[in-house]
């Protein structure tokens, strides 16, 4: 048996394509097939057995909210080994040459995805570094406790048209601005994600809503007409996408939900953590929240990777470490922060914890706090005072979250 591991050419794309969908079998929900067809060779790194392809693997050059920065990350993508070929190591050996590939070029020092079981990705020091929750309620359920304190209301929503995005992507770009896990959405991104075309015999809406002429937030969704029930067609609405600048603006587009009388359910399936309906609505139950896992995250250069994103607190950390697939991460580190900026370096200072690679990927996306992480037994602490000084100092200011597939 002979295994090549390289980049794909031009005329081996369509077996790219064929093995990664073929061994995925990728659901429309999920994503178009179609968006295959935009990863570039370069963008990936496959194993080839006795000159076929057997493993298909690749990535987008993402660019990352990282608690109010932007960090280049790799948007790993449409992984899949065709299984006559499964259990022969090809995995492992292409993820070992990409991390080596991402530190000697120095451009990407995290890796991201989502998986399609994160048992795989584990093994190779990933972790779930973000959560999503999702609802699904009648729009009677939507009743608010109250209106937002002390705001009186001079607001209203307008339809945009379509091809009108210039002010949905302003607001999503303020809405995110300070936020963890939000890409950086390119045309292509908006067109194939919350704006791609509605389904068959549904709707696309893009609502905005002002307050004395000025956005301050949006809801993207479909709303579609299915079977007669009792005598009556069903309509469905399915949110796409909610971003908000402040609490009136939240307020209002729930309650313009809330008024879709003919809808029998409203669906929402990518809820930050935090988000705040559950709070608000008189019977929270009636969302029927869902939690399952969001992105996973993988630190490739840990002194790029743990300066790329901001910090709000001054101090310094030091650690010990653990890196099985990485030798250049192994060892001690010490971290200073000044002016919300990090900068990591070797150290013989005395380690304040010990800790594996995917438990700090956990940390500085502000999943679990080190205090947290301590208690599950993820990290072992050699100075008692270090978990509050690294809560601290890692917190972020919202729950790490990705709206977007990829």
């Amino acid at each position: 048996m002979s295994v090549e591991i390289r980049p794909a050419r031009d005329e081996e794309m369509p077996a790219f394509k064929r093995v990664a969908l073929r061994s995925l079998m990728i659901p429309p929900e999920i994503g178009p097939p179609e968006a295959i067809d935009a990863i570039r060779p370069e963008w990936t790194l496959c194993a080839f057995e006795n000159g076929r392809l057997a493993t298909a693997y690749a990535w987008w050059p993402l660019k990352m909210r990282f608690n109010g920065a932007s960090c280049p990350m790799a948007g790993v993508t449409y992984v899949g080994t065709h299984p006559v070929y499964r259990r022969r190591g090809h995995l492992r050996k292409i993820v070992s040459r990409h991390f080596e590939n991402m530190h000697e070029e120095g451009q990407q020092p995290i890796a991201v995805l989502h998986a399609s079981r994160a048992a795989i990705y584990h093994r190779y020091g990933y972790a779930v570094v973000s959560s999503r929750h999702a609802y699904s309620t009648a729009p009677r359920h939507l009743e608010f406790v109250r209106a937002p304190e002390g705001v009186t209301d001079s607001g209203s929503l307008r339809e945009l048209e379509a091809g009108q995005r210039d002010v949905i992507k302003d607001l999503y770009q303020r809405f995110c601005s300070e936020r963890t896990g939000y890409i950086h959405r390119a045309r292509a991104s908006w067109d194939a994600g919350v704006l791609a075309p509605p389904p068959e015999n549904g709707a696309l809406f893009q609502i905005v809503y002002e307050a004395d002429g000025i956005p301050e937030g949006y809801v993207i969704y479909t709303a579609r007409t299915g079977e007669k029930t009792g005598g009556r067609m069903r309509q469905k609405v399915f949110v796409r996408d909610l971003a908000w600048l402040s609490a009136r603006a939240y307020d209002a587009l729930w309650r313009h939900l809330s008024g879709m009388d003919l809808a029998d359910d409203i669906q929402w399936a990518r809820v930050p953590p935090d988000d705040p309906l559950p709070h608000l609505v008189c019977e929270p139950a009636e969302l029927n929240t869902r939690v399952s896992d969001g992105i996973m995250g993988r630190i490739v250069d840990v002194g790029a990777a743990v300066s790329q994103r901001r910090y709000s607190k001054e101090g310094s950390l030091c650690f010990d470490l653990i890196d099985d697939l990485c030798p250049w991460n192994r060892g001690r580190w010490r971290l200073e922060i000044t002016g919300g900026r990090a900068e990591a370096s070797r150290t013989r200072q005395a380690p304040e914890i010990i800790l594996p690679v995917d438990t700090l990927a956990m940390l500085i996306f502000g999943q679990i706090s080190a205090s947290r992480a301590a208690e599950m037994g993820r990290l072992e602490v050699c100075d008692p005072n270090a978990p509050s000084a690294w809560d601290n100092l890692l917190k972020t200011q919202h729950a790490p979250f990705c709206p977007d597939f990829f």
